[in-house]
C-alpha cells in the first residue's frame, strides 16, 4: 500500500514534495539531533486524495493516523485525552513552497473538560491549563467550525474589560474559566451542538480543516501572485505540544539567522516571555528583540544561536526559525529559507560567497526576477525630506518609500487602485484577509505588530513598503480616521511612509529611483561572467532609453511609437487623427505629431549610440486614446471645438466599425497608411539628422 503518513525519523529535507517544506525540515532536523518536538506528516498526496474522493478522508489514511498517534504516545509518555498526562498536539499546514500565514493551524489539540483538569494537575499551573484550553476553543472554532474570529474576540476582550486589565497575561485562572464557558456557548449556538471533547475525532476534524485551507481565497490569490501551481497539495504537520506559556520560565519567538530587511549578518528577530507563537506574528502584544533573550533564558538562548549558526551552514541559505522554550528547555518547531527583501537578498547572496558557503552561480540564482524589480522601487528625495512633517514613528518592517491616500480596509484599497488612486493601507494590524488590499496598495502602515508580524512578512515578501507596529498612531477603522498627536486624517488624506527607517510623514513627499551600485553591481557583474543572453530594454522616450542604459541594457529591443503621444501636448493630435473624417485631416493631426515623434527617435539614437534600437510603427489600442464616459467626451469635444453630438456619433462610429474598441486590453491594429508614412519619415530624418546611415 502507498504510504500517506511518515514520522519526523523516516523523512528527510530531499522529500520536499511528498511532506511539504515544514515537514521536510522537521525531518531534517530531527535526522541531524536537534531539539525538535517527535511528531508525524501526513503527504501532500492524501491532501490531493482528499479533494479527489470529494473532499473525504479515506479509512486507510485514517488508520495510519491513529497508528502514528500510538507512535507519539509511546515516545513522550504521554495519552491522548488522559487525565492525567494528556498528549497535546499542534496541527499545522505545510506546503511544498512556502506559503507563510495562507493557511491554517490548530495548537493545543487534545483537550477537553477532562484532560484540561489532567493538565492542570500535572503542572500544577491552572491558569496555564485553562489558557491552553481556551486558545485551543478559539483556534478550532475559528479554523475547523468556520465560526467568525471575532466573535470569541468579543468575549475575550469583554472578559479583559470586566476584570480592568489590558493583556491576556494578566487575566486569572478563574477570568479564563469564564471565557471558555463563553466560547462555548458561541459554538453550541453557532453550531447546534457541543464543543467536540473526543481527541481523535477533534485530529481527523482538524486535519480535513487543513485540507480544506489550501483552496481559502487568500492561498489561491497567493498562489496566483507567486506562480505556485494549484496541484501540489499541502502536507499536515501532527507535532506533539511544548509550552511557551507555562509562565516566566518558558516562552516562544521567531527569529532569522541574518536581518531579511538588510541583509546584515546578524541574528534577527523576536520573543515574548510565556506565550505561544501565534501570539509573536498577531500583534496582541509587543514583542522583545530576540538578544534580549539571553537574560530571560540565558542557557536556552546560547543553544538557540548555535543551532542557528549550525543551520544556517547546513542549508547554506538564511535560516527563519520559530521554537518555543518549555521551562528553560529549547525546542525547534520549524526552520526554513527565509524571505528577505530584495535588498537584502542581494547582501546576502554577495557576503555568503565572500564567506565560503555557496560559489558566485548560486549566489546569481538566489535573487528571483520580482526582486530585480523590487530593487528600483523609489525612495525619498532627500531634499523634499528636510522639509517634511514626521507625524509618528513605527518600526521599519519592508524597506522603500510610498506616498499615498490612506484606506482603511482591503475591499476599499482594492476599489480605490482600481479607479487609479494610489492607496495606502492603514490598518489596526493586518491578516492574511487583508492580502487583496495589500497588494492594490502602494505601501501598508499599521498600528501594531513587530517586525515578524503578517503584515512585515507578506510586505518584504512583496516588496511593498511596509512601516509595522506603529504605535504613535490610533486607527479607528470604522469612523476611517487615523489619529496622530493630536491631528485626525481621514479616509483619503495623503501620508507617506518610509519602510526603511518606519517614519510617517504628513502629506506628499516626493520620491525618487534608487541608484544601483554596490553588492547589486557586484551580483550584476557575476551574472554577467556567467549569462549567454544578451539583455534589451523596453524604451519608448528618451529618459527611459538613458535609465536603461544605465541598468546594464544593451539596445532597446522594443520601443512603441504608440507611447509617445500620451503626453498632455500630444494626446489633442492622435485624438484628431482618430476622428478625422478625411484623409486631410488625418495629414494634418499627423503633422503636429511629426516634430515630437523626431525629436524622440533622434534623443533616443543620441543615449544609444552605436548600439541597435528597434522601432515598432503604430499599433494602438485607440481605447486608451478616446474617452469613455460622458464627462470625459463632453471636454474632449471642447477642446476639438465641435459639439458633443458629433463627437458620440463619432466615437460610436468607430465602436461599430471595431466593436472592440473600447474593451480593455484590445490590442487592435488600424492600417492607416498615412500614419506609417509619417512615423517612417520621421525615424529616417532623425537618424540622418543624428549622424547615423
Amino acid at each position: 500500500m502507498k504510504k500517506y503518513v511518515y514520522s519526523f525519523n523516516e523523512g528527510s529535507k530531499d522529500m520536499r514534495d511528498l511532506l511539504g517544506g515544514k515537514g521536510a525540515n522537521l525531518a531534517e532536523m530531527t535526522r541531524i539531533g536537534l531539539p525538535v518536538p517527535f511528531g508525524f506528516t501526513i503527504t501532500t498526496e492524501a491532501c490531493n486524495r482528499y479533494y479527489e474522493e470529494d473532499k473525504t478522508i479515506a479509512q486507510d489514511i485514517i488508520d495510519s493516523v491513529y497508528e502514528k498517534i500510538e507512535e507519539l504516545e509511546q515516545v513522550s509518555g504521554k495519552t491522548f485525552g488522559s487525565t492525567e498526562n494528556p498528549l497535546l498536539v499542534s496541527v499545522r499546514s505545510g506546503a511544498v513552497i512556502s506559503m507563510p500565514g495562507m493557511m491554517d493551524t490548530i495548537l493545543n489539540l487534545g483537550l477537553n473538560d477532562d484532560s484540561v483538569e489532567g493538565l492542570a494537575a500535572l503542572t500544577e499551573n491552572r491558569r496555564f491549563a485553562m489558557d491552553s484550553y481556551r486558545r485551543f476553543i478559539q483556534m478550532f472554532g475559528d479554523v475547523v467550525m468556520e465560526i467568525p474570529k471575532s466573535k470569541f474576540d468579543k468575549v475575550f476582550d469583554g472578559q479583559k474589560a470586566a476584570k480592568g486589565v489590558e493583556f491576556d497575561v494578566d487575566l486569572t485562572a478563574e477570568d479564563l474559566e469564564q471565557v471558555i464557558v463563553g466560547y462555548k456557548e458561541i459554538v453550541k449556538a453557532e453550531m447546534g451542538r457541543d464543543f467536540p471533547q473526543e481527541p481523535k475525532a477533534q485530529l481527523i476534524e482538524a486535519i480535513q480543516a487543513v485540507f480544506r485551507s489550501w483552496n481559502n481565497d487568500r492561498a489561491i490569490l497567493y498562489r496566483q501572485l507567486n506562480g505556485i501551481s494549484h496541484s501540489l497539495g499541502t502536507a499536515v504537520n501532527v507535532q506533539s505540544m511544548v509550552f511557551g506559556n507555562m509562565g516566566d520560565t518558558s516562552g516562544t519567538g521567531v527569529a532569522f539567522t541574518r536581518n531579511p530587511a538588510t541583509g546584515e549578518n546578524d541574528l534577527f528577530g523576536e520573543f515574548l516571555v510565556n506565550a505561544q507563537g501565534e501570539d509573536v506574528v498577531a500583534g496582541v502584544r509587543t514583542p522583545m528583540n530576540i538578544k534580549m533573550m539571553a537574560d530571560a533564558f540565558p542557557e536556552a538562548y546560547a543553544d538557540f544561536t548555535r543551532i542557528a549558526e549550525l543551520l544556517e551552514k547546513h542549508y547554506k541559505d538564511m535560516q527563519d526559525m520559530e521554537f518555543t522554550v518549555e521551562r528553560g528547555k529549547l525546542f525547534m518547531l520549524q526552520t526554513r529559507n527565509g524571505k528577505r527583501t530584495a535588498q537584502a537578498a542581494v547582501k546576502i547572496a554577495v557576503d555568503m560567497v565572500e564567506e565560503g558557503l555557496i560559489d558566485k552561480q548560486t549566489a546569481v540564482t538566489r535573487l528571483e526576477p520580482e526582486q530585480i524589480d523590487q530593487l528600483l522601487h523609489p525612495t525619498f528625495d532627500d531634499k523634499e525630506l528636510k522639509n517634511a512633517v514626521a507625524i509618528a514613528k513605527g518600526l521599519p518592517a519592508s524597506p522603500g518609500a510610498a506616498c499615498g491616500q490612506i484606506y482603511f480596509t482591503a475591499e476599499e484599497a482594492v476599489a480605490a487602485a482600481a479607479t487609479g488612486i494610489r492607496p495606502l493601507l492603514v490598518r489596526e494590524e493586518t491578516s492574511p484577509e487583508d492580502l487583496a488590499g495589500m497588494v492594490a496598495a502602494d505601501g501598508i502602515l499599521t498600528a501594531r505588530g513587530g517586525m515578524t508580524s503578517h503584515a512585515a512578512v507578506v510586505a518584504r515578501g512583496m516588496g511593498k513598503c511596509c512601516v509595522a507596529g506603529c504605535s504613535e498612531i490610533l486607527v479607528d477603522e470604522e469612523s476611517k480616521t487615523m489619529k496622530a498627536g493630536d491631528k485626525v486624517y481621514h479616509e483619503g488624506d495623503f501620508i507617506s511612509i518610509n519602510g526603511g527607517d518606519g517614519r510617517v510623514y504628513e502629506g506628499k513627499v516626493k520620491t525618487v529611483v534608487p541608484e544601483l551600485s554596490g553588492d547589486f553591481g557586484v551580483i550584476m557583474g557575476w551574472a554577467d561572467e556567467i549569462r549567454e543572453l544578451k539583455v534589451r530594454a523596453n524604451a519608448d522616450n528618451p529618459r527611459d532609453a538613458k535609465q536603461a542604459l544605465e541598468f546594464g541594457a544593451e539596445g532597446i529591443g522594443l520601443c512603441r511609437t504608440e507611447h509617445m503621444f500620451f503626453e498632455e501636448e500630444r494626446i489633442p493630435a492622435i485624438r484628431r487623427m482618430i476622428l478625422s473624417n478625411t484623409v486631410e485631416e488625418r495629414v494634418a493631426a499627423l503633422d503636429a505629431l511629426r516634430p515630437y515623434q523626431q525629436g524622440d527617435f533622434k534623443a533616443i539614437y543620441k543615449v544609444m549610440g552605436e548600439l541597435p534600437v528597434t522601432i515598432r510603427l503604430l499599433d494602438p489600442p485607440l481605447h486608451e486614446f478616446l474617452p469613455q464616459n460622458e464627462e470625459d467626451i463632453r471636454a474632449l469635444a471642447d477642446m476639438m471645438g465641435v459639439t458633443y453630438e458629433r463627437l458620440t456619433a463619432k466615437v460610436a462610429e468607430l465602436h461599430e466599425q471595431n466593436p472592440m474598441l473600447g474593451h480593455r486590453g484590445c490590442r487592435l491594429a488600424v492600417t492607416y497608411p498615412e500614419i506609417a508614412v509619417m512615423q517612417t519619415e520621421a525615424i529616417i530624418m532623425a537618424a540622418i539628422k543624428n549622424g547615423k546611415n
